[in-house]
């Protein structure tokens, strides 16, 4: 019974590397932590790919001597010093992260929650990075971001798609048609980015016209094709034509047919 509390106390072994180096007698000297590079040093510049290699080296050495230490002590001793190296090359890599998003999601919206979300990727990425392998750690690191990218924005594709509104919800244009309040309200919420004046999707009369006819203050009662055109000096008919066009590109859009810009 004992000796399962005592094994129950000792901290899992943190993802290892192993190198048969490990097992020399100048392994000590060789992987020593306290000569391992100080990530602050580098401020705004890139970690050098051989320096974040012999971090990554020292860092598995002290994985695989938690994995042999005979006491919980000493195995909390060598994942703290795990954790702290590992810590020093995300910090000396971590503009991989923003260079990453700024390639792949430019124009996002969720800039800040794709950068939390990239800074794990980062983590795991150098937990899983073989130093011995020849493979320079920002080509990998990066690759890796990237590719979570392209599924963050997957799933985020699907995750607007599947709180946009039916297609059926979209009125079709005729000017007897009922559009209570509440379904405007949220009918407005989805479609609120495409109106904004930088959105390219809409011309600046198709965004005028939808604003006005489908009111996107709530509390405000939804004006007639024929009160739109008059005050724009318009057709109810043109109007109407705008209109039509414009939410034939947000049904396509909703549908998948073409891509949010």
């Amino acid at each position: 019974m004992k000796t399962a509390i005592a094994t129950s106390s000792r901290p899992p072994v943190p993802r290892l590397v192993y190198h048969e180096t490990f097992e020399t007698d100048e392994a000590r000297q060789l992987y020593r932590p306290s000569d391992a590079a100080d990530a602050s040093s580098y401020g705004d510049k890139y970690m050098p790919d051989e320096t974040t290699r012999d971090i990554a080296r020292r860092m598995h050495y002290a994985a695989f001597r938690m994995s042999k230490a005979r006491s919980s002590a000493d195995a909390r001793r060598w994942q703290q010093t795990y954790f702290d190296l590992r810590d020093r090359i995300v910090v000396g890599n971590h503009k991989l992260v923003y260079r990453a998003v700024r390639r792949r999601m430019a124009m996002s919206n969720q800039t800040d929650d794709l950068i939390g979300d990239c800074h794990i990727v980062l983590i795991k990425a150098v937990a899983a990075y073989n130093p011995w392998m020849g493979i320079r750690f920002s080509t990998y690191a990066f690759t890796c971001l990237i590719r979570a990218l392209s599924r963050l924005s997957q799933r985020a594709s699907n995750d607007w798609l599947s709180r946009a509104p039916s297609i059926h919800m979209l009125p079709d244009g005729e000017p007897g048609q009922s559009f209570e309040m509440e379904s405007t309200s949220s009918f407005s919420i989805r479609i609120e980015d495409f109106l904004r004046e930088d959105h390219p999707l809409l011309s600046p009369r198709e965004k005028t016209i939808l604003s006005l006819r489908f009111s996107l203050t709530e509390n405000v009662e939804c004006p007639t094709l024929e009160n739109v055109g008059r005050e724009l000096g318009l057709s109810k008919e043109r109007v109407r034509q705008v209109q039509a066009l414009a939410l034939g590109k947000l049904r396509r859009v909703l549908l998948g047919e073409t891509a949010p810009s």
